[in-house]
């Protein structure tokens, strides 16, 4: 691992040699972290690196297997996101860890408010809310709900928080993502005050500029490893980017299917939704997986909710030349068009319902409980033999099964309906092991084969490259420019999920007009 910039004080925290395994992955493989007193330290790599595992190893959400954590010298055991808090570590997630209908002062001192016996002293309570909501700049009544106010100002009650917590070391995953520019200028002032009193942040980013501007050093993550510490002032953007990727420049695993011809029979003209999605020109012929690459918020989710009529997205879309109407997802599946969602337990399936109902519910026609189990059963019986479904009776309840078999469920309820032109996949592999991930990618080439258009979001550039026959990668809410993964290597396409841009001297199969420039620089209109 390269070093640049390591002080010689005792550092406010070191996790050293830190390793967590979970069923068919390695998350982190020996990470290391060291932050100083008073230093924005960021935190970087591609999705999947190991940084969120990290952080949640370091807020006590998670044990880890090996390794051992310091805190100004002091090994702690953090062995529970109480103790997490207790010994001075707030982390604010990306989903502010808020409890909406309490106000303000309630959520900064809850567990901790001034009492007198069993009664808050709500006067004292506000006192303190009022003096730190004013630390972060706030200008919102500590009265008032969190539900009630807006992201912003959310935020600026997640970091106040911390403060009441008197937190030695404050974590801020993606805080940009939900803010605009005025907003996250009013962050990085209470970053620079915080650190100005001695406190540590750890400061995780996608957006590289932000790092470059608010970060004294960084930490860059591959594979579940530490593989570079830098000192921000001497170091490029490109330097940072090339830490993240490596420099494998090979082709790896690409897809061996014969190239689907043909004219599109998905047509995406554009796909709108103020500060969130501006997407144009996206095709998908018969037969053809194309794949989606981006960073967490590149607006993959978002896009095929937008088809699914999920979102209040501005959709154009035409289905073998002839324009549909996507306005709900009932409109959606009318038109011949499936989801696999990002959260198959939440949004793709009803866990306490038998498998042979879950499976055959797009097929029944009535509410599945209102269904005899006999028809469930033999509607979804051929699917799910020919899916390989691992199950001990078609009555078992869905939330009994392995991650791999309920997401093959949800595969199984679009196949045992028919009629299925296009099929969108959210993340269809998050959270399986390796042979259940390959099971699952035949299926989709199987369903290919047959005419099936898929697109395909993945967070695992590797199982795009070894699966789909185009990739777009989208960023910063447009799609950017379309790789060829049989001719372009997996590090040119990284590249330009993670700035994007195009590196010089690439020709992708297709940019946008707005789209990927070789400077690096967020394509003109990109939400900020």
């Amino acid at each position: 691992m390269s070093h640049q910039g390591t002080g010689g004080a005792t550092p406010r925290l070191s996790m050293r040699g830190i390793v967590k395994r979970f069923p068919g992955t390695l998350a982190n493989d020996g990470a290391e972290l060291v932050v100083h007193a008073g230093e924005t330290h960021c935190l970087l790599g591609e999705n999947g690196a190991g940084k969120s595992t990290l952080m949640k190893i370091l807020a006590g959400s998670y044990r880890p297997d090996e390794g051992e954590i310091l805190l100004d010298g002091e090994p702690v055991e953090l062995t529970s996101p109480q103790a997490g808090m207790a010994a001075g570590i707030a982390v604010i997630y990306q989903e502010l860890d808020l409890i909406p209908d309490m106000t303000v002062a309630q959520n900064l001192l809850l567990g901790h408010a001034p009492a007198h016996g069993p009664f808050v002293r709500r006067k004292e309570r506000a006192e303190l809310a009022r003096a730190a909501v004013a630390r972060v700049g706030g200008e919102f009544s500590v009265h008032t709900p969190v539900r009630d106010l807006p992201i912003a100002a959310q935020q600026l009650t997640a970091i106040a928080k911390a403060l009441t917590a008197d937190a030695r070391v404050i974590v801020m995953d993606e805080p940009s993502a939900t803010l605009g520019e005025s907003d996250l200028r009013k962050v990085f002032e209470v970053i620079r005050s915080l650190t100005a009193q001695g406190r540590s942040v750890i400061y995780i980013s996608h957006r590289l500029d932000e790092v470059m501007e608010i970060g004294d050093r960084a930490t860059v993550m591959r594979d579940g490893r530490s593989v570079a510490v830098r000192d921000l002032a001497t170091t490029t953007a490109d330097e940072l980017v090339a830490d993240m990727i490596g420099t494998t420049g090979k082709l790896t695993g690409t897809t061996e299917r014969p190239r689907p011809q043909g004219p599109p029979l998905l047509e995406i003209g554009s796909v709108r939704s103020p500060g969130l999605i501006d997407v144009a020109g996206i095709e998908v012929r018969a037969g053809e997986i194309v794949g989606l690459a981006g960073l967490g918020g590149a607006g993959r989710t978002t896009l095929l909710k937008a088809l699914f009529g999920d979102t209040g997205a501005s959709v154009s879309v035409t289905l073998d030349g002839e324009a549909v109407r996507l306005r709900s997802p009932a409109a959606a599946v009318r038109a011949g068009l499936a989801l696999v969602p990002e959260s198959r337990k939440e949004q793709g399936l009803m866990p306490g319902l038998s498998v042979g109902r879950n499976a055959a519910v797009t097929a029944l026609g009535r509410p599945p409980w209102l269904a005899p189990r006999t028809l469930g059963r033999r509607l979804s019986a051929p699917v799910l033999a020919d899916l390989g479904v691992r199950f001990s009776s078609a009555d078992q309840p869905v939330g009994k099964l392995s991650g791999g078999n309920q997401q093959k469920v949800v595969l199984a309820k679009w196949i045992t309906k028919g009629s299925v032109r296009v099929l969108l996949l959210d993340e269809p592999t998050r959270g399986l092991d390796v042979g259940a991930k390959a099971d699952l990618y035949r299926q989709v080439r199987h369903l290919a084969d047959q005419g099936v258009a898929v697109l395909l979001a993945s967070s695992e550039l590797g199982e795009l490259t070894a699966n789909a026959d185009r990739i777009w990668v989208l960023h910063e809410g447009r799609n950017v420019a379309c790789f060829d993964p049989r001719t372009t290597d997996e590090t040119t396409i990284a590249h330009t999920v993670i700035t994007g841009a195009v590196p010089a001297g690439t020709r992708p199969a297709e940019v946008t007009a707005t789209g990927a420039t070789s400077t690096g620089a967020t394509p003109p209109g990109a939400p900020s």
